[in-house]
């Protein structure tokens, strides 16, 4: 009988040690704190700590455009506990590589989607004492001194990166590109007058253009934004066709156990979609989506096409 209770015991222990999760989930975003990717995902881990007994912790490993973060998580043990919370980077770091002979430093499909979290269109932005009122302004001027005016990104092929080179293209227009860590470092340049354009999120933004320190000049969606609502799109402003969000997802590594991944999947769709999550989201600033793991598959497969096609007809090269 001791025996049969030792069996009982030992086969409960390791049952215990192996429930996931028994520690807590690392989740990274590859870009500084403050940043377009970094708040919903903070957001996400507060809201994930509210329901799961050991909770995540959100570690920031920037450089690259986004590249080491993602290339860590790739690389991890995929045991469930290291995830990766990113942008279209993801998609367009590995296809510009390729486009221009590199070895990529990580392939899409090192990962399994999990949920996307936002997805909000890319506002461009300016000084508020910046000479440039509207976003033709801009053009002029720009078309009047060839790459004299300069736009910060997070990082070459960054998702703040592709849509400025992507309007310069369609209107015609050289700017100069300053990389930066990341999206947040880059808009401080512009708000201490070292660069003169940049493109985030509107959350990201929001603060700064209500307290009068940035002007948009336009979003990058097929509608208005609602927390900016005279700010005109894309088309509004005479450039069709390149209407593109900038979303936030969740990803693991290829090769965590089917259980692992599918609970995980079960776990992201359900915490995005409780409507406190929408809520907070809502009130930073965010456009909320809480899809499911396969939308957000859809959603990657069709921005590998789309933006793949922009990099080789733009001749988007890095400096």
């Amino acid at each position: 009988r001791v025996l049969a209770v030792w069996a009982i015991w030992g086969c409960l222990s390791a049952f215990a040690q192996s429930a996931f999760p028994s520690r807590p989930v690392n989740i990274v975003v590859p870009f500084p704190p403050g940043g377009a990717a970094d708040q919903p995902t903070r957001l996400f881990s507060q809201a994930l700590n509210n329901v799961w007994k050991q909770g995540s912790v959100v570690i920031t490993r920037p450089g690259a455009g986004g590249a080491i973060g993602a290339t860590a998580v790739a690389n991890a043990t995929p045991d469930g506990y290291n995830l990766l919370a990113t942008n279209p980077s993801l998609l367009i770091l590995p296809e510009a590589d390729r486009l221009f002979g590199r070895t990529p430093a990580f392939e899409r499909s090192q990962f399994v989607p999990l949920g996307l979290l936002v997805a909000d269109p890319v506002v461009l932005v300016v000084k508020a004492d910046a000479p440039w009122k509207t976003y033709q302004e801009l053009v002029a001027a720009a078309r009047a001194q060839p790459e004299q005016i300069t736009y910060g990104s997070s990082g070459a092929y960054s998702a703040s990166h592709l849509p400025i080179e992507m309007l310069a293209h369609a209107a015609n227009m050289k700017l100069r590109h300053i990389s930066y860590s990341g999206g947040g470092p880059a808009i401080l340049a512009v708000l201490g007058g070292h660069i003169g354009v940049t493109a985030s999120s509107p959350s990201a933004v929001m603060a700064h253009i209500k307290a009068g320190t940035l002007r948009p000049l336009l979003t990058t969606g097929a509608k208005r934004v609602a927390v900016l609502p005279d700010v005109p799109t894309l088309s509004e402003a005479g450039v069709p066709g390149y209407e593109a969000d900038s979303w936030t997802g969740v990803l693991l590594p290829r090769g965590t156990p089917p259980e692992i991944a599918s609970q995980l999947q079960a776990e992201v769709v359900r915490i995005t979609n409780l409507p406190e999550t929408k809520e907070r989201l809502t009130a930073a600033g965010f456009e909320t989506v809480g899809s499911t793991s396969d939308a957000f598959a859809t959603l990657i497969k069709n921005d590998l096409t789309r933006l793949g096609k922009v990099i080789r007809d733009a001749n988007i090269r890095a400096e």
